[in-house]
């Protein structure tokens, strides 16, 4: 493979002290996983500078290498476009080695790392709740227990006070907002009456966290002047696949208002071509919602399908573009957005696709479109949901406004 890939120099990389005698297989391994030709070569070039630093390691040969010490080869992230490529090909080189058995398996999970498992298992099995927030709530359990002190915290838990948690709480609410901070002081609540239940820590303490205050429908909806979400997809270049499929995934969401984890979730059977329809299947509401299939949005899912999408054994209708081939997650939508937004040049204040969605919203009630047909198309279980986007009628708020009496108006002598 090294031949094939470096035809004059692969004898510099297959007589690497420690890693030379595996470099062939791993290149294979990575065309295996669907790596091009070019990104190959990068990640055997990047493996000669991780095979310098496991000397360093007194790393000597490949049977020496233990997973802390490959580890310890990625440099930390964020600094340069250099540290990225070396801490990627380190993560290729553990999936590598352990496909093969050559690294020890790991170690076994420390009492934190049981007790975080054993409640995430709870938040499962017990709670019901989807992999996502249980995500979240392992996020900031983790953020509570590196607070409080990884070494010796099993013996801090039970000596918890109310104190320490303020002290948490206030150290986190100082760089977020009281949305996402009302999230976190739920989930510390939970985590803590799970550890009253075990035995872990005193009860009670739950009890004793204030929240945020947060007042419904303090804030408008996120919404854009039509006019820019029309330039917007004006913007999109659709003469590369990336652009034919980020201006696909944007349509559907200005058409039919969908949300990213719908979008994303899209499959080629969920079109029916013949009845121009699209069925959606909504993660808040787990039904499926039936939307005609319009002429723009048919048109754009026919060029990317045809045009644009890589030849991949997935059922979804928008994949990755880059290595390794895959589906493609929700932060691919608000990456994508994001990219488009920039470029435009226009005056977008939001960082999210969603902002699209509360614009078509406000479009179909600028337009006289009732409040329960605008419900049904974005999937709304009650119609609560669908009134928030009544103050962002301005027009129409103006025509209820009451007039002032002129004999209440104060008479004021200068």
């Amino acid at each position: 493979m090294l031949k094939d890939l470096f035809p004059r120099g692969h004898r510099r990389y297959t007589s690497l002290p420690v890693l030379g005698s595996m470099l062939d297989g791993f290149g294979q391994f990575l065309v295996e996983l669907g790596y091009p030709r070019m990104c190959v070569r990068i990640h055997v070039r990047t493996a000669w500078h991780v095979d310098a630093r496991l000397q360093r390691c007194s790393c000597r040969s490949v049977a020496q290498i233990t997973r802390a010490n490959l580890r310890a080869c990625a440099p930390s992230l964020g600094r340069s476009q250099y540290n990225a490529h070396v801490a990627a090909t380190v993560r290729l080189l553990e999936r590598y080695f352990d496909k093969r058995a050559i690294l020890s398996p790991p170690e076994p999970p420390s009492p934190i790392g049981r007790i975080i498992s054993d409640y995430s298992a709870y938040l499962q099995q017990v709670r019901g709740l989807a992999s996502r927030t249980i995500r979240q709530h392992q996020s900031s359990t983790s953020q509570f227990i590196t607070h409080v002190g990884n070494r010796g915290a099993l013996s801090r838990l039970s000596r918890l006070t109310s104190r320490n948690i303020e002290d948490f709480v206030c150290l986190t609410g100082g760089r977020m907002g009281r949305g996402r901070l009302q999230h976190v002081v739920s989930e510390l609540r939970s985590f803590l009456r799970f550890l009253a239940v075990q035995g872990l820590a005193p009860s009670g303490l739950d009890t004793q966290i204030d929240t945020p205050r947060l007042y419904r429908e303090e804030r408008l909806p996120r919404a854009l002047p039509w006019e820019t979400v029309r330039a917007l997809l004006c913007s999109v270049n659709r003469s590369t696949p990336v652009g034919l499929r980020d201006y696909a995934m944007l349509l559907l969401i200005a058409t039919y208002g969908l949300r990213t984890s719908e979008v994303v979730g899209l499959t080629l059977e969920a079109i029916e071509w013949r009845a121009k329809r699209l069925r959606v299947h909504q993660c808040k509401t787990a039904a499926p919602l039936w939307l005609p299939l319009t002429d723009a949005v048919g048109d754009s899912l026919t060029e990317y399908l045809r045009n644009g999408r890589p030849s991949v054994p997935y059922r979804e209708v928008f994949v990755r573009h880059r290595t390794p081939p895959g589906v493609l997650m929700g932060s691919g939508v608000t990456n994508a957005f994001q990219a488009w937004a920039r470029r435009s040049g226009l005056e977008i204040p939001f960082h999210g696709p969603h902002c699209l969605r509360h614009s078509y919203a406000v479009h179909l009630l600028r337009q006289g479109v009732s409040l329960k047909t605008i419900g049904d198309v974005l999937g709304h279980r009650s119609p609560e949901s669908t009134c928030v986007y009544l103050r962002l009628s301005v027009e129409d708020l103006r025509g209820v406004a009451l007039g002032l009496p002129a004999s209440s108006i104060p008479k004021v002598q200068l």
